[in-house]
């Protein structure tokens, strides 16, 4: 006699025959394998609500239904599908942060957003993403020599800001495009903390920003402070502290910090050595 498992009851009688039938009844048990068939059904609208297929939610049904919790539950199908909603959830957050299952069910990385290209919007990240929206801040406890000032009308947007970083460092010998990917790297990691200081820290131990970008330590170092600002709490309210990204947005201009003969000696002292070759042509097309 067949089982009616489309009731609680029904289900709890199958499982219960099932767990003590041994290994293999699984496998060889007709009413387990109308079960699962069964279980992708009904589970199939929920599966591409979160934008997986059916299969994948009788998966996570299959691994619900053999535990012994809802074999004793009172509604076995309502623990089943209370599961089978959390997993494939998991699921869809795992491939949308491009992490395992398990990971996304943690609460500090299921917050994240999913991965993306800069190039998946019409509109730059700089523009958006309110990470890079820093409002002017004096603070009025500053010394003289340290007080940033800020001119009414004088910030600048986020691209501006990003241009203006690339020129000064270029200025001061370091290549357009190393200077530019360095820049974007940094830009993403701070998209997703959304601090500089905690930007700064991460990336400081950032093995393979180092790989990827082709700089030492002390270069990479000394970009993130220049960038970023130092993140030493007795900076925090200095020009030191803010760093040059901050001081373009809140309006100061790149012959300013030109004033500064150890931010100059910073930026020119560490800019990565240019390829001979490049060297040439640019020596030929100077001189052309």
């Amino acid at each position: 006699m067949r089982i009616d498992f489309t009731t609680s009851a029904g289900l709890r009688l199958l499982l219960t025959e099932l767990h003590y039938a041994g290994p293999g009844a699984w496998r060889h048990d007709p009413d387990a394998a109308d079960l699962m068939d069964y279980a992708a059904h009904k589970y199939a609208a929920l599966a591409r609500k979160h934008g997986l297929e059916p299969e994948d939610a009788a998966y996570a049904a299959f691994d619900v239904l053999r535990t012994d919790a809802v074999r004793r539950a009172n509604d076995p199908w309502a623990v089943t599908t209370r599961a089978v909603q959390i997993a494939v959830i998991a699921e869809e957050r795992g491939n949308g942060l491009l992490c395992s299952t398990h990971q996304a069910r943690r609460a500090e990385v299921s917050i994240n957003h999913d991965a993306e290209r800069f190039s998946d919007r019409e509109t730059s990240v700089l523009e958006y993403h309110p990470a890079f929206h820093t409002p002017p801040e004096v603070d009025d406890l500053l010394g003289p020599e340290d007080q940033v000032a800020v001119q009414p009308g004088s910030a600048v947007d986020v691209s501006e800001a990003f241009e203006m970083t690339v020129q000064l460092f270029t200025a001061l010998g370091w290549p357009d495009q190393a200077i530019r990917h360095a820049i974007d790297y940094i830009a993403a990691r701070l998209i997703d903390s959304g601090n500089r200081a905690t930007t700064h820290e991460g990336l400081r131990k950032d093995r393979v920003a180092l790989v990827a970008l082709d700089l030492p330590q002390p270069t990479w170092s000394t970009l993130l402070t220049v960038v970023l600002g130092n993140p030493r709490a007795d900076y925090e309210h200095t020009k030191r502290g803010h760093g040059i990204w901050y001081r373009f947005l809140i309006g100061e201009k790149p012959h300013d910090l030109l004033r500064q003969d150890d931010l100059i000696r910073a930026i020119s002292s560490t800019a990565p050595t240019i390829d001979p070759r490049s060297r040439l042509e640019k020596v030929l097309t100077d001189v052309a």
